[in-house]
C-alpha cells in the first residue's frame, strides 16, 4: 500500500494536533497532524493521523516510530485505511433508534 497517510495508535492523552506533527518531522515534511477527539468528552481517543507530501515519507515514518515511544506511551504506526464515504459509514448519524437505546419506538413508553 502506498500513502501518504499513517495511523498513529496508543497515543499519551497528552498528545495534541502540533506535537503529533512534530514528532514526525524527522521524516519527511509533514502536511498535517490530527489527534482524533472524543465528540462527548472533548479528550483524545488515543489515535491519529500523520499526513506527508510523499508516501515514501510515509513509509520512512512507519518504519522509524512503529513500536518505540512516543510522548511516554509505545505507538503503532501503520498505513492509514482509507474509508470510503468518510467517518460517517455505519455509525450513528440519521436517528432510527439510536443503535438500539430507546428512541425509535418499540413499544417503550418513557414517562
Amino acid at each position: 500500500m502506498s500513502s501518504s497517510k499513517i495511523f498513529i495508535g496508543g497515543l499519551s492523552y497528552g498528545t495534541d494536533d502540533q506535537s503529533l506533527g512534530e514528532a514526525f518531522t524527522s521524516y519527511g515534511e509533514v502536511v498535517e497532524g490530527k489527534v482524533i477527539m472524543d465528540r462527548e468528552t472533548g479528550r483524545s481517543r488515543g489515535f491519529g493521523f500523520v499526513t506527508f507530501t510523499s508516501s515514501e515519507e510515509a513509509s520512512a515514518a512507519i518504519s522509524g516510530l512503529d513500536g518505540k515511544d512516543l510522548h511516554g506511551r509505545i505507538v503503532r504506526v501503520n498505513y492509514a485505511n482509507e474509508r470510503t464515504g468518510g467517518f460517517r459509514g455505519g455509525y450513528g448519524g440519521g436517528g432510527y433508534g439510536g443503535g438500539g437505546y430507546g428512541g425509535g419506538g418499540g413499544g417503550v413508553i418513557r414517562v
